[in-house]
């Protein structure tokens, strides 16, 4: 019998928008054969791959017929569709990735997978850099916000531990921060009562799925029910770069997140 020296997969299909980010950033974006709808990052991913998913289901006949040697996904949400695949005989890796740090290492395996763990690497410490460099100016700030995430209108659903831990390096204090580590959305619900006693100063919205409809999210409470209606500190941010637990959240969601929590506090407090 004759060996080969492994190269890892050469054809692979990305379920969600994270692993086809990760491969281009790594330069091994010619091994992706297919991605989801829901993928913004890179542009370029959409003119050149075809689309075999979206985000809880996909094409099982598509992706078959892609013969791919590898399909990544995220989360217990996939699972269905992850079994499905497996039943047709084709490789799957499910990440699960909640928290900066595991988001990280998801970086890092991808870039095992593909022979370019040093180019990972490289990638992760600029990563790292930059949420220091965050992390040394929240450290300046003589106030730090309060700030209430709603990931979802109803119920509602506040943010997921990589969120919450953003918000923190930038300065903000997120007021849910004791659900965030919540993995499943119910562990993350909370109610209108208990966002108007924790007072947020800043509400971010990043509605997954749907445009957030400002008229809509303010019916639920009376008027000036908290500081942030009070203040008009509402802002509404793009889930392609909050609520993607990869690159993107790293570089143009933090910068987002510090814009949105201090456009309107630095005038106030610094």
């Amino acid at each position: 019998m004759n060996f080969i020296q492994p190269k890892g997969p050469q054809r692979i299909v990305c379920l969600t928008e994270e692993p086809t980010e990760i491969l281009y950033a790594l330069g091994e974006g010619h091994r992706i054969v297919g991605i989801s709808a829901y993928t913004e990052r890179p542009p370029i991913a959409k003119k050149e791959k075809p689309i075999v998913s979206a985000f809880i289901g996909g094409s099982v006949k598509k992706i078959v017929k892609l013969k791919p040697d590898l399909v990544i996904g995220f989360s217990d949400i996939q699972a269905d569709l992850a079994a499905e695949l497996i039943r047709a005989n084709l490789q799957v890796l499910i990440f699960n990735q909640r928290t900066i740090n595991e988001i990280l290492e998801v970086i890092l395996a991808v870039g095992r997978l593909v022979g370019a763990e040093k180019k990972a690497s490289v990638l992760i410490a600029g990563y790292v850099r930059n949420l220091e460099a965050y992390q040394v100016k929240a450290a300046l700030r003589s106030h730090r916000p309060r700030v209430y995430f709603e990931e979802w209108i109803d119920p509602i659903i506040s943010g997921i531990s990589w969120v919450s831990e953003l918000i923190e390096i930038v300065g903000g204090d997120d007021i849910f921060k004791d659900r965030a580590n919540g993995k499943l959305a119910k562990e993350r619900f909370v109610t209108t009562k208990e966002i108007i006693e924790r007072n947020p100063e800043v509400y971010l919205a990043s509605w997954c799925g749907e445009p957030f409809d400002k008229v809509k999210a303010l019916e639920r409470f009376p008027e000036n029910g908290f500081a942030a209606i009070m203040n008009d500190h509402i802002v509404e941010l793009q889930p392609d770069i909050i609520l993607q637990p990869g690159p993107a959240c790293l570089t143009d969601g933090v910068a987002a997140l510090e814009r949105a929590i201090f456009s309107k506090t630095l005038n106030r407090h610094e």
